[in-house]
């Protein structure tokens, strides 16, 4: 069974971004939205569809994702079912970011697999008079067609993000940067700094600060026998 495209639990960024979707009206001229009237309500209808799509603005998260106006692949697959539609897809887009140990870049073929439920307008009503039981947050997430349309776009975003690594790294050993100079270890495998212990290192200031001045009392001695040696 594909997964839903869903982040968790209350507040979490799923259920802002969908509550948002619910709450702003479709814009029709968007290519993520699509319609459904060819579809019809007849339970048990089924219609494919393929669209590439540019990726909007934030597609990812902080450190990958795919870059604005890429173009995104979507083969849909749509359901009529008894209470609306139901939407199952896989999107397939180049992701670019860095890695985070070593900050190069790095970038792979992402295909996420996603599936949400569009609902009938008149819906809501029909489910509340089937189960008065029914969880109020459930409710407030269900995603609804508006002129038998709906947008994707909320679904597609949290399918890739869920799809994409937390911490992407250009290899699986990367050895990252070094902690004291930066150096990229990966460029320099034999790359090191010669560890000084801090506790010595006053007495070895302390024992330099000795060796000079006793180099320089040795040289005064000196000038000294030779100034009576010429006498």
């Amino acid at each position: 069974m594909l997964p839903v495209s869903r982040s968790g639990g209350p507040g979490g960024p799923y259920r802002r971004r969908k509550q948002e979707a619910i709450n702003a009206r479709l814009d029709h001229r968007s290519p993520l939205v699509f319609d459904t009237r060819e579809l019809g309500r007849r339970p048990g209808a089924m219609k494919k569809v393929s669209r590439s799509v540019e990726a909007p603005e934030d597609l990812g998260n902080e450190v990958i994702g795919v870059p604005q106006g890429a173009p995104v692949e979507l083969d849909l697959r749509l359901e009529s079912v008894m209470d609306g539609v139901l939407v199952t897809g896989t999107a397939r887009a180049s992701v670019k970011g860095e890695c985070v140990r070593c900050l190069e870049p790095v970038g792979h073929e992402l295909e996420a697999d996603f599936q949400e439920m569009f609902s009938y307008p008149d819906a809501d009503a029909r489910v509340r008079e089937a189960d008065q039981d029914d969880d109020a947050e459930d409710e407030e997430d269900t995603l609804f067609l508006e002129d038998d349309m709906f947008d994707l776009e909320p679904v597609l975003r949290d399918a890739v993000v869920l799809a994409l690594p937390m911490q992407p790294v250009c290899q699986d050993d990367c050895p990252g940067l070094c902690s004291e100079c930066g150096a990229r270890l990966a460029d320099d495998p034999d790359h090191h700094h010669d560890a000084v212990d801090i506790r010595w290192a006053a007495l070895q200031g302390l024992a330099d600060s000795i060796q000079d001045g006793e180099k320089d009392n040795m040289g005064g001695a000196d000038a000294g026998v030779d100034e009576k040696q010429e006498k």
